[in-house]
């Protein structure tokens, strides 16, 4: 089975849980911004709301009380706030409500689309955690789920017995049915997502979820936004679009783990042809730190924030102000080195010393020391 397709169950409940007519005509969403002084980048969230929380504050952007308190920063979240953490409908609605507070004071939050949030869309919920379903469980979850089971026996054209439905709701938890409407066009979070962007520039920088791959590397960043969300509105365009392709920006993970020289003309390409000086990307974890490629011109900030992959927490974030980036790791700014070698290995080593130890960037610092023992003068 093609890795990205929405399982089967996904598929044969679509028509009854997203009543997918067709979303009113909206104003184009504004993708590039210039002039900002301030910009904090946060990477994937994955559900863990009280993580983000803290990242958000330790970069002054919020309050103790949750509220906006950034002034004129502008926020970017590069996607996947969903999935495989319990909480990622707390998550979404901070972000909502975040996004009001800081147009009011002059600021911007700029939430992205991942390939998770498109996922979530199109019926793929293969990462979907029992406590995200249970978070849309209200007093009508018996009933709601029972509607749906009723749809689905109808549609599959088979009787009922109890060992089948207690198959069936094992893969449909109550709030399964809840989950999916407030998914769909007519949804909350469905028709929130679905005019999300899925790569902006802000200045000299690109902001995306996974990255920018020959496939693309001379689309702008309107045309990408405009056949990201069209696929999103009708998923007819799914096949063959950009939305499910491993070289779309939502999955794209070459720019963070391919080859540097071999790369480097495409990373060039990208660069000159969006007029900027450098990308920002999550989507591929680091080992706990904001990390630098192509000499400062890829930035990776998916440092692991959610608590289900390290239980001593990380938090890391990127700021870029007047234009020069640094990292922000656990609240203290650390310059980002400018080189692979030995300004990478003093970085590391500042970062490690801010974590609980061992640091889970013990191992990268290990590796660099070693390459560097074995060539001197690097």
């Amino acid at each position: 089975m093609n890795a990205f397709a929405p399982r089967p169950v996904a598929l044969r409940l679509l028509a009854f849980l997203l009543l997918a007519a067709p979303l009113s005509a909206q104003a184009t969403p504004e993708d590039v911004w210039t002039s900002i002084e301030r910009v904090v980048a946060v990477g994937d969230v994955h559900g863990d709301h009280d993580q983000f929380v803290a990242v958000l504050r330790s970069a002054g952007v919020i309050d103790a009380q949750g509220k906006w308190s950034g002034g004129k920063t502008h926020l970017v979240q590069t996607g996947d706030l969903l999935d495989r953490g319990p909480d990622s409908r707390k998550a979404m609605d901070l972000v909502m409500r975040l996004e009001e507070e800081a147009r009011t004071a002059g600021g911007a939050v700029h939430a992205l689309i991942g390939n998770h949030e498109a996922m979530n869309l199109y019926g793929d919920l293969r990462y979907v955690s029992p406590g995200e379903f249970a978070a849309f469980r209200d007093a009508g979850s018996e009933k709601a789920r029972e509607e749906l089971y009723q749809a689905h026996l109808k549609e599959a054209r088979r009787p009922s017995s109890d060992a089948y439905r207690k198959s069936w709701e094992a893969q449909h938890p109550l709030g399964y049915a809840e989950h999916r409407r407030e998914f769909g066009p007519t949804g909350a979070y469905g028709k929130w997502i679905r005019r999300l962007n899925a790569v902006i520039r802000i200045d000299e920088t690109l902001f995306l979820h996974g990255g920018i791959s020959p496939k693309i590397a001379d689309l702008g960043v309107r045309p990408i936004n405009e056949r990201i969300r069209g696929e999103l509105e009708d998923f007819a365009k799914l096949q063959g679009g950009l939305a499910r392709d491993e070289d779309g920006p939502l999955w794209y993970r070459g720019l963070a783990v391919g080859d540097e020289k071999a790369l480097e003309r495409q990373v060039e390409t990208i660069l000159k042809n969006h007029a900027v000086a450098r990308l920002v990307i999550g989507h591929t974890f680091t080992e706990g730190a904001v990390l630098p490629r192509f000499g400062g011109r890829v930035l990776q900030i998916d440092v692991g924030l959610a608590r289900l992959y390290d239980p001593k927490l990380r938090m890391a974030c990127l700021v870029i102000e007047n234009g020069k980036p640094h990292a922000l790791h656990r609240g203290k700014r650390l310059e980002l080195p400018t080189d692979p070698g030995k300004d990478l290995l003093r970085y590391l080593k500042e970062a490690a010393a801010l974590d609980p130890a061992p640091s889970p960037l013990g191992k990268r610092i290990a590796e660099l020391q070693a390459r560097l023992a074995a060539s001197p003068g690097k």
